[in-house]
């Protein structure tokens, strides 16, 4: 039995080790709830927007280098004492996150702030980091692994958050909200300006008011770790100020520079590199679709358009280590990233925004889904869904999967290449498979747009089980993209996913 004086002992023990909460729990608590945060959104939508306060020119002295010499102490971790994987650290502001956040925790329904420091983190003497003193801040911050051995979640910069996912490494990003992306227009990054974080014996819930010249809302971000993967439950709540030509709802950033399909993009001795391979997509009529992922020579946006969305999602099926042979960021064990939308979402279009790319450190792939109807000025919008950051499928599929996908020159081998035709060949696998031979009468089903189809053919690939090939020669059209769509199919009845490709 715990006495009144071994009690206090033990909550002094945990102010002295975090003296910025003790200085916060005696003042500034105020009740605090999800309906609330949802009525400030509402409230904040009827005010013009404010643009946030310029950074303070010191934080240009504290550069990537100076940055590898800051430390945050793992003494000062909140909820560090409990014997899980949601103790948290927070990211300082720097000269590449320069825009504060304000942070409170929340308990037994009051919130209080967690108020900044230079105290929480280690770095040398007369560092730029101790000259900033109490005028520093927050960007962001991160959830770290049981023992405090890496991180798997972390929030920072605009609305932006990302997930290691179940193999412990970081790759695409998640964003609060997307608008007018892809259009010739600026696109708007709305901010994630204020957060609430609050424990369970569940997980970690993050709460997040979203602010922009276009748009207020409220975001509830339920986590939890399963042995398999991440799980984010989403709640959003969105008030226009002004009307938007383009809504993004739950975007998805990653990279893609080439893959084995694209060989003349290798610049780099690497096999392949990118974070992501391909757009899935289990549209409302129960379809699949794999759209493998390009690095166009100009911008390109396409859309999938749906009523009643299943689920859409980034991917990185391809899980060989030789075939990128990079040993330091380990590209085959990038997560992927499936949206399962709840609730009925109504008639809209998964888009997929590709820019040209020719490195490694630029995201050109941007997914999320935009409502049919017009965003105009005073709508409020709310949306639930589920986000899965996983290693493998996010789902069963009762139809094979596209596993391989390569293109060279058109016309039979070894001839001399026709002008103008492409040759795609995709590999599918699964156990619909099964039992199949030659001998079967498995039919490709192939429409192109902006081209023509030369030649088409499928066969099982010998020495392995249950994988089919589609081969395709392509006459391809005029400037624009030829888009193809194909599926192997046995008695009208389909085998495998829409495979769709784009060819410039």
């Amino acid at each position: 039995m715990t006495t009144r004086r071994e009690a206090i002992f033990g909550l002094a023990g945990l102010w002295a080790l975090y003296p910025d909460l003790a200085l916060a729990k005696t003042k500034d608590e105020k009740p605090f709830s999800w309906a609330w945060l949802q009525d400030q959104a509402l409230a904040l939508s009827r005010q013009s927007w404010r643009a946030p306060p310029k950074p303070s020119p010191a934080l240009d002295r504290l550069t990537y280098d100076a940055m590898q010499q800051v430390e945050y102490r793992p003494e000062k971790t909140l909820w560090g004492e409990r014997d899980d994987a949601f103790g948290v650290r927070f990211f300082p502001l720097t000269g590449m996150a320069r825009r504060a956040v304000s942070i409170s925790i929340v308990e037994n329904g009051m919130a209080r702030p967690f108020a900044y420091s230079p105290s929480l983190y280690r770095f040398p003497a007369r560092h730029a980091m101790g000259a900033l003193g109490k005028n520093g801040g927050f960007s962001g911050f991160r959830f770290m692994n049981k023992g405090g051995r890496g991180d798997w979640l972390a929030f920072q910069g605009a609305s932006y958050f990302r997930s290691a996912g179940p193999l412990h490494q970081y790759g695409l990003s998640a964003r609060g909200l997307a608008i007018n992306t892809g259009l010739p227009e600026p696109e708007e990054f709305p901010e994630f300006t204020h957060f609430w974080l609050e424990h369970s014996d569940a997980g970690v819930t993050v709460y997040a008011l979203l602010d922009g010249p276009s748009v207020t809302g409220a975001h509830r971000l339920v986590n939890r770790l399963l042995p398999d993967q991440m799980l984010q439950d989403v709640s959003m709540t969105l008030h226009l100020r002004k009307s938007v030509e383009r809504l993004g709802i739950a975007p998805l950033t990653s990279m893609f520079w080439y893959d084995e399909g694209h060989r003349a993009k290798a610049r780099d001795w690497r096999p392949e590199i990118h974070d992501s391979d391909g757009l899935a997509i289990r549209t409302g009529t129960g379809e699949r679709i794999w759209r493998p992922l390009n690095n166009p020579p100009r911008a390109q946006m396409n859309s999938f358009a749906d009523n009643g969305p299943k689920g859409f999602g980034l991917l990185q099926r391809d899980r060989a280590f030789d075939h990128y042979q990079d040993d330091a960021v380990f590209y085959e064990k990038r997560p992927n990233l499936w949206i399962e939308p709840l609730g009925e979402w109504g008639a809209g279009a998964v888009m997929l925004y590709e820019i040209p790319t020719t490195s490694e450190y630029e995201d050109n792939i941007v997914a999320f889904w935009t409502p049919a109807a017009a965003a105009t000025a005073g709508a409020r919008y709310s949306f639930d869904y589920r986000m899965h950051w996983i290693g493998n499928e996010p789902e069963a599929m009762a139809v094979a999967r596209t596993v391989d996908c390569w293109t060279g020159q058109g016309g039979q081998p070894g001839q001399p290449p026709s002008e103008g035709v492409t040759k795609i060949v995709a590999d599918f696998a699964g156990e619909r498979f099964e039992g199949l031979t030659y001998k079967n009468p498995v039919k490709p089903v192939v429409s192109v747009r902006n081209g023509k189809l030369l030649n088409s053919g499928t066969y099982p690939v010998d020495g392995t089980r249950n994988r089919w090939r589609l081969i395709l020669d392509i006459e391809r059209g005029n400037d624009e993209p030829t888009d193809i769509r194909a599926f192997l199919s046995l008695n009208r009845e389909a085998l495998t996913e829409t495979f769709v490709y784009q060819l410039y």
